[in-house]
């Protein structure tokens, strides 16, 4: 839900929400306390009858005079409200006259004069429950609305079971010392929970929040912060502070045009040949000599690698007094990261972003004692770089990798504070009793031709015209236009009282935290808007986020599927504009990649392989069994169609065309029969992985291995729908036609399983981390349950041989085993495994562990969410397939994308679905397939039924129109 739409940030704090601290006041002695929105059963056990809930809320002066509404969802069974003691609604009748008012939304008008406009106000909820289902305030969303403008009341309330009309009461005088006095009580409660105020300790009140009892020791517990193009790793020290800084254009390296073998295709016709003899071992020797690419590997030809920027280090002159109170988190929901805590009787506080408004990393630093804020801040970088103080408020940095011969960066920092004193030297800034500090950092490198000097100049000069407030708002707008449009619950329970890394512990341990795979599917969220925004380098192997010159893997783009997952949650999860930095990828690939398909197979087209990087690499990696894999680039092509079939449009997919039918000229020159006259690469691997053959014989290579023959398949798939769609090149849409139905089918093995390779040959390593032969099911679409019922079955049994044989350890293949359960409508699977993957893989800031830290892992699993909720692979809408009772019995989402142009939205309790929604973006008929159990019975546009078609399976065929929103019933 829109949490807050009152655009001071100041404001906010005044319209924070409250929790009754239990113990503290002996009006709220006898209260326990519930989440909301939430089943009070989950909490206190089977009650039926009567209970009553209780809130405090500050409503703003200026709403004087104004009717509020009181929204409070969806309340099983029968409720009345009372606002401070004035009843204002009710819905379905009590006993002895009991009448269910389970279902309708509740939405209450509370009168003006029933409001106490800039003082306490008292919310209370008398709920009767009977039988089955959740009980009480159980979905949301709820919370106090004036116009346009709205408080959330989501969090912690105060509840009572059993009845007694005085609860509608205050329990004090509200207009005395006593009102003030809880509600100063409410907000000083420690510990709280999700959604509502931490003002003691330091926390935002938002439902998305990472959290931690101290600060982070290592890398891998810091908390990212990022704008696409400038990121964070915030390490929320008390005496030290560290961000850990990146720039997402700062590579070592270059262009290496001379890294491709020029003859290499004269080796073809002998590598082909030593395959169809069967004698593999020799073939892949052979293309390991003259098929990888020409001067080695990482350090060697493929040298460049993605940097650090360097490192923001900040010290405070911290008494020797103990710390107390220690906070560190992150607000997804605002991208900002914080750290809170007290010395005596000052908190200190600190706030940083990396605003996408403003292209600047921002950091306060206050106090609330005046004069209280001494730091010294300094620039550095391990190798390449100057750092130097500039009167009378910054440091510069200036440097240039591979030993002053790369590419050229800067970076500039400047503070300002208010009261205080400013000194400086070398690459060190001081500040001495300041009320506060605000430290703004920018930068740049001359990657795409521009001076860093001067844009690193003109960038600070901007930003420092703003006030910090007005940076923050900024930047949060811009982040919540992306981040907001998704909200997905799956209910919660007090463990979200508990820091994260301890959540993450408690979950190992077995214990149910059903809030927690929300909040990791809008991590990963998190992390897509905050490292891959249009105009900047799409996300590589960590992200935006790597340390030190040589990360792991030199922090590339892999293109075997790692660089895929990084993107497959752009569309379905409403971030298609995230999609665009890997287009541009993409587009900056082919010129290089028809060089590397001339010196290769002397064919036309574009191609790559396994790896590349922000120079344009094409080239073969430096050994056959990972490195060769020429359907690297026609994967990634698939994005480019699947941006089309999400958004439809045209204007997009007419520029797209000519990229996917330069990938498609490729393997239509370059694919050969094989001995049954289907087509198939040659040389092929399946990627990383080995196969056996023989008298104990090894190799990689070989001809047409499955997920080469899934990735062509699909790609000639796309470029014929495409042609279709524009009204062009029909003759070639023929020749496309005529090759996709010469390559070989996916087909079953021994095992029952689903062939890796077109022989059905040995598995040495039947763990392997790779799925790639699954292609087809996830996140192609070749296979599906209901269409090709004997390949998906084998899928399926896959899937299980490899957890069997103790597969699915690296994050990224958990995710992918938990997308293609999700394919196969196996939510209890899809679930398990995406728990597996968050108490196996994942480090305590909940970035995905490969290891080590990958973000792929993180964006997989993300998807994989968005897969068991909405499918539209299959030419058919299809929400919340196979729901189990067992995992989500309780849920909601609002905002996720299907194919053809449409939002969907669904609303579920105890395995039933009560609110389907869609929201159409663009003309279009649609086959939408009724949730498993369900049957839709009509459909509703601005309240006028429609009439549908309806086949045998209650598939309904739908036609709809931009602009207008649809109501189905089931």
């Amino acid at each position: 839900m829109r949490a807050m739409h009152l655009a001071p940030v100041a404001l906010l704090v005044a319209l924070l929400h409250c929790h009754l601290a239990l113990a503290a006041a002996p009006p709220a002695a006898d209260w326990d306390v519930v989440p909301v929105p939430g089943n009070w059963r989950t909490v206190h056990g089977p009650h039926d009858g009567f209970a009553w809930y209780r809130y405090l809320v500050r409503v703003p002066d200026d709403w004087r005079d104004k009717p509020l509404s009181l929204k409070l969802s969806y309340i099983s069974d029968s409720d009345e409200a009372f606002f401070n003691g004035t009843k204002v609604g009710a819905t379905g009748t009590m006993p002895p006259n009991f009448k269910s008012g389970h279902g309708p939304f509740r939405q209450y008008v509370v009168p003006p004069q029933a409001v106490r406009p800039g003082k306490v106000n008292l919310i209370a909820v008398r709920v009767y429950k009977q039988g089955d289902g959740p009980a009480g305030i159980s979905h949301g969303p709820v919370a106090l609305a004036c116009n346009q403008k709205e408080i959330n009341l989501e969090g912690i309330w105060q509840f009572h079971l059993g009845d007694d009309p005085a609860r509608a009461r205050w329990p004090v005088d509200p207009n005395g010392p006593d009102a003030e006095r809880l509600l100063g009580e409410f907000r000083a409660a420690a510990d709280n929970p999700i959604g509502h105020t931490l003002a003691r300790v330091g926390l935002p009140p938002s439902p998305w929040l990472l959290w931690y009892k101290r600060p982070a020791a290592h890398w891998d517990e810091a908390l990212p912060i990022g704008n696409g193009r400038l990121g964070a790793m915030v390490f929320g020290g008390v005496r030290r502070e560290r961000l850990q800084l990146n720039e997402d254009t700062l590579w070592s390296g270059g262009p290496r045009g001379d890294a491709d073998r020029p003859d290499a295709w004269r080796s073809l016709p002998e590598i082909r040949k030593l395959i169809f003899e069967g004698k593999y071992a020799e073939a892949e020797r052979l293309t390991n000599e003259t098929m990888t690419n020409r001067g080695g590997g990482y350090d060697g030809a493929y040298n460049a690698a993605y940097q650090t920027l360097g490192d923001l280090s900040l010290s405070f002159p911290v008494d020797s007094g103990p710390v107390e109170d220690y906070r560190r988190y992150l607000d997804l929901d605002a991208a900002v990261a914080g750290v809170s805590y007290r010395i005596g009787e000052a908190t200190f506080k600190r706030e940083t972003f990396s605003s996408p408004a403003d292209q600047v990393i921002a950091m306060r630093v206050t106090c609330d004692r005046p004069g209280q804020i001494a730091l010294t801040a300094r620039l550095g970088r391990v190798a390449d770089a100057e750092a130097l103080f500039v009167k009378p408020n910054r440091i510069i940095m200036r440097g240039r990798c591979d030993g002053g011969t790369g590419m050229k960066f800067e970076a500039q920092l400047r503070i300002v504070a208010p009261g205080g004193r400013i000194s400086g030297s070398r690459n060190r800034l001081r500040i001495s009793g300041a009320d506060e500090a605000v430290l703004l950092l920018v930068a740049a490198t001359d990657y795409r031709g521009k001076d860093p000097t001067a844009e690193c100049e003109k960038t600070l000069a901007e930003a420092s015209r703003k006030s910090f407030r007005a940076l923050r708002e900024e930047h949060v707008a811009e982040h919540r236009r992306l981040f907001r449009r998704v909200d997905l619950q799956l209910g919660w329970n007090l463990a979200v009282r508990q820091p994260t890394d301890v959540r993450l512990g408690q979950l190992r341990q077995g214990k149910n935290d059903p809030h927690l795979l929300p909040l990791f599917f809008q991590y990963g969220r998190y992390l897509l808007i905050s490292s891959s925004r249009p105009g900047c380098m799409p996300a590589n192997r960590q992200g935006l986020w790597a340390d030190g010159l040589k990360p792991p893997w030199h922090c590339d783009y892999r293109t075997n599927v790692h660089l895929q997952m990084n993107y497959w949650p752009a569309e379905t999860c409403n971030l298609a504009e995230c999609h665009r930095p890997l287009f541009d990828l993409i587009e900056s690939l082919r010129v290089p990649g028809r060089r590397t398909a001339r010196a290769y197979f002397n064919a036309p087209g574009f191609v790559c392989h396994a790896i590349t990087n922000a120079w344009g690499w094409t080239s073969p990696g430096w050994e056959a069994r990972w490195g060769w894999f020429p359907t690297g680039g026609a994967w990634l092509c698939r994005h480019l169609w699947e941006h089309y079939e999400f958004g439809r449009d045209k204007e997009f997919l007419r520029q797209a065309y000519p990229t996917l039918k330069e990938a498609c000229e490729f393997f239509l020159a370059t694919m050969v029969p094989d001995r049954d006259g289907r087509l198939v690469t040659a040389p092929s691997t399946s990627p990383e992985n080995r196969f056996g053959y023989g008298e104990g014989q090894v190799a990689s290579v070989c001809a047409g291995s499955s997920v080469d023959r899934q990735i062509v398949w699909d790609l000639f798939g796309n470029t014929i729908e495409a042609s279709e769609v524009l009204g062009i090149d029909e003759a070639y849409r023929k020749r496309l036609t005529d090759a996709r139905n010469r390559i070989r089918p996916p087909e079953g093995g021994r095992h029952n399983q689903l062939k890796q390779w077109t022989e059905d040959f040995d598995e040495p390593w039947p763990f392997h981390r790779h799925l790639s032969h699954l292609f087809a099911l996830y996140p192609g679409r070749q296979i599906t349950p209901r269409q090709t019922q004997d390949p998906a079955a084998r899928c399926r049994e896959t899937l299980n041989r490899r957890l069997q044989a103790g597969g699915g350890l690296a994050g990224f293949s958990r995710a992918w085993i938990a997308g293609c359960f999700a394919r196969l409508e196996d939510h209890d699977q899809s679930h398990r495994n995406l728990v597996a993957l968050l108490a196996e893989s994942t480090l305590p800031n909940l970035l995905c562990n490969g290891p080590p830290m990958q973000i792929d892992g993180n964006l997989g699993a993300t998807a994989a969410i968005a897969e068991t909720l909405l499918h539209s692979h299959a030419g058919e809408i299809y929400p919340l397939p196979a729901l189990s009772r067992q995992t989500f019995p309780d849920g909601r989402f609002r905002g996720l994308c299907a194919r053809g142009g449409l939002e969907v939205d669904a609303r579920w309790s105890q395995g039933i679905v009560k609110s389907l929604i869609l929201r159409a973006h663009v003309d279009g008929t649609h086959r939408i397939r009724p949730p498993s159990g369900h049957t839709i019975s009509e459909v509703f546009n601005n309240a006028e039924p429609l009439e549908v078609l309806r086949d045998n399976e209650g598939v309904i065929t739908l036609e709809v129109h931009a602009g207008e929103t649809y109501d189905l019933k089931l």
